[in-house]
């Protein structure tokens, strides 16, 4: 299965989180039958953290081999460590704690109260190219988690903003937020896209729009998630009222799934 689109829509945001994190145990435990190590890049957000605390409250998460995953972030808000903020506290107090990984397994941006926003962007261009194939500036994601905003935007990458057209850096700094904090860390759209599996969540009706556009492949500077493309497919899991305003010509079964339609998503 290769360049994959698909919407999987579910009734609300507990049923949405709930098969996303069952979805989620069942991949990786299939990428770790063909491969050492796993390497995800998980999100922030409600829905983020939802799908979390739903792998951790499953029995079937002890079916996986956690030390042999890696966890990234797709970006970060530049507030202290341990800020409650901060996508990688959200993550942890959701899941990762209570996996007790070991440090290496667990890949967070700089912290604001640890240096500067330069060095630190940096910084993890340098550890995402430590652990990238040969001849490669940053290793391809099993699965990337992605957030989409109502405008649109995905990870720290905003709509009209340069980031969203950056090509040769695998990290950015953002000074610009439209959406507080203004600092931020983000990765870019070719390291997003190298990825295998593209998992956008999605959930409520203020989301319906920047869903409708996207899908009707809107331009990416105005509706950066119209420029996700994963590697092997690209999954929208949804909820009922994120698709109000999907035109109907977008709905067609050979573009538009249910969650009933198929459990092939690999």
């Amino acid at each position: 299965m290769t360049n994959e689109r698909r919407v999987l829509v579910h009734p609300d945001k507990t049923s949405l989180s709930a098969a996303v994190a069952a979805r989620f145990i069942t991949d990786i435990v299939d990428i770790l039958a063909q491969a050492p190590l796993a390497h995800v890049a998980l999100t922030g957000g409600s829905m983020g953290g939802a799908v979390l605390a739903d792998v951790a409250a499953s029995p079937a998460k002890d079916s996986v081999d956690w030390s042999r995953v890696h966890f990234w972030w797709g970006d970060e808000r530049w507030l202290p460590r341990g800020d409650a903020e901060r996508n990688e506290t959200q993550s942890r107090e959701s899941l990762l704690d209570g996996l007790k990984l070991d440090d290496r397994n667990i890949h967070a941006f700089g912290a604001s109260d640890e240096g500067d926003l330069d060095a630190a962007a940096t910084a993890y261009a340098q550890e995402l190219a430590a652990f990238a194939p040969e001849g490669a500036a940053f290793p391809s994601f099993d699965v990337t988690f992605l957030g989409v905003g109502p405008d649109g935007h995905i990870a720290s990458l905003f709509p009209e903003l340069a980031g969203i057209q950056e090509r040769e850096a695998s990290v950015i700094s953002v000074r610009n937020s439209p959406k507080p904090p203004p600092e931020r860390l983000s990765l870019t759209l070719p390291v997003i896209n190298a990825s295998q599996r593209v998992w956008l969540v999605i959930a409520g009706a203020d989301k319906a729009s920047a869903l409708g556009l996207t899908l009707a492949g809107a331009s990416v500077a105005a509706v950066p998630a119209a420029g996700v493309q994963g590697r092997v497919a690209t999954v929208f899991f949804v909820d009922a009222e994120a698709t109000a305003e999907v035109p109907d010509n977008l709905t067609a079964t050979e573009i538009f799934w249910t969650a009933s339609d198929s459990t092939d998503l690999h």
